[in-house]
């Protein structure tokens, strides 16, 4: 049976990672992976994560099952952050689930149950996984157009056209914040544009938010999935803790679906359901790192805070490299990598000239210009301008 099996094509970004490790040169740098890295280079175990931890260690008396559904508490805190008080508790089910990854995958399997036939329509670009599990699961991607690469921000009419052409019961998937790969987000009032067309044409709304805190700060990166969530009958919200917790290892996501208050009982079912199928019992112990800080009033505004100093990182170092890139190419093209928000940016150029980086200069980012502006520091911002300008990018 098994010699049946067919080699599967390496992923690219962990093909990446290998082949830097792999690189002698003292002055590379690596923009590919996706985890947040400190100036030093390591990606750090949070404060209130430490002492939560700490707590749990003191005080756990058991590691038996918990419920197909994760720990209620763990939902309830997790509903709080990112909805706030934007969509009433009673029309909300939810899951735990093995990371924001598990989360999405479980809202396409949820997708395929309710309309099997419905077509998700994602964002070109998107995160690589979301059209690899769509095909995966059986069910149909249709891209719609997103990043603009001559102003390499959003090409927001070319959106508006695609998405006009979804029918009645398809899916659109959105992300909640700091796009990723992109970097390039909507604005509110586009939001709302996207919102009253997803009313109009009776679409479901998916969106996937892995990065609140890392943009404009928590609340503020909350914003669009409110409006989204508050103002339609039916949506999905896949959630990860994973970046904005820095607990990348714990696998810890939360999967949310929002209806009509008759069918939330059958919602949670099937949710419930579907957790059984797939792993059973989902993992505790990220999802009670994350319950004991959002409980603790101090703990979480130690959390919060820390938060808030990775996103002011992540900022500084945007406009370092937008500033040096005008230096040194005397041009401003390059500023919106200032305007762009979250770890990632993409730069607009070809895999050509992305593969003369790295050969030329020993810049990894992803074929497609992806680059991790967490994998930069002050040291290597001036190294990673020189590599673009003299690539010609």
């Amino acid at each position: 049976m098994l010699s049946n099996l067919k080699a599967q094509p390496a992923d690219k970004i962990l093909a990446l990672m290998a082949a830097y490790r792999e690189d002698p040169r003292p002055g590379k740098v690596d923009l590919g992976v996706g985890v947040y890295k400190n100036a030093g280079g390591l990606t750090p175990v949070m404060r209130a994560v430490k002492e939560a931890e700490r707590r749990i260690l003191a005080e756990q008396d058991s590691k038996s099952y918990v419920g197909l559904a994760g720990d209620p508490a763990y939902s309830n805190v997790m509903i709080e952050l990112i909805l706030g008080e934007s969509v009433a508790r009673e029309r909300i089910a939810a899951v735990a689930t093995p990371g924001g990854t598990g989360a999405v995958r479980q809202a396409f399997e949820l997708i395929k149950l309710a309309n099997p036939n419905a077509k998700v329509h994602v964002s070109n670009p998107t995160w690589p996984n979301h059209v690899s599990i769509l095909k995966y699961v059986g069910l149909e991607s249709v891209a719609y157009r997103y990043f603009d690469s001559e102003s390499r921000g959003v090409d927001f009419a070319g959106m508006l056209e695609d998405l006009g052409k979804a029918s009645e019961g398809d899916v659109v998937l959105l992300h909640g914040c700091c796009h990723n790969p992109t970097g390039a987000n909507l604005n509110l009032t586009q939001w709302q544009q996207v919102v009253d067309l997803i009313n109009e044409k009776n679409l479901v709304a998916m969106i996937d938010i892995a990065y609140q805190g890392f943009g404009d700060g928590l609340e503020e990166d909350a914003k669009a999935v409110r409006l989204v969530t508050s103002s339609v009958a039916n949506a999905l919200v896949a959630g990860s803790c994973s970046k904005n917790f820095g607990i990348y290892r714990e696998r810890t996501g939360i999967l949310m679906a929002i209806s009509a208050d008759a069918e939330t009982s059958v919602v949670q079912q099937n949710l419930n359901y579907l957790n059984r199928q797939n792993f059973s019992f989902p993992p505790d112990h990220g999802a009670r790192v994350v319950t004991t800080i959002l409980s603790d009033p101090a703990l979480r505004a130690d959390w919060a805070a820390e938060l808030e100093e990775v996103r002011l990182s992540m900022l500084g170092l945007r406009e370092q490299l937008a500033e040096e890139l005008r230096e040194q190419s005397g041009s401003d093209r390059f500023g919106f990598i200032a305007q762009h928000r979250g770890m990632f940016s993409q730069i607009g150029t070809t895999p050509e000239l992305v593969e003369k980086m790295r050969a030329d200069s020993g810049i990894y980012m992803v074929s497609d210009s992806r680059m991790n502006i967490a994998g930069l520091n002050a040291q290597t911002v001036p190294i990673l301008a020189k590599a673009i300008v003299d690539a010609g990018v």
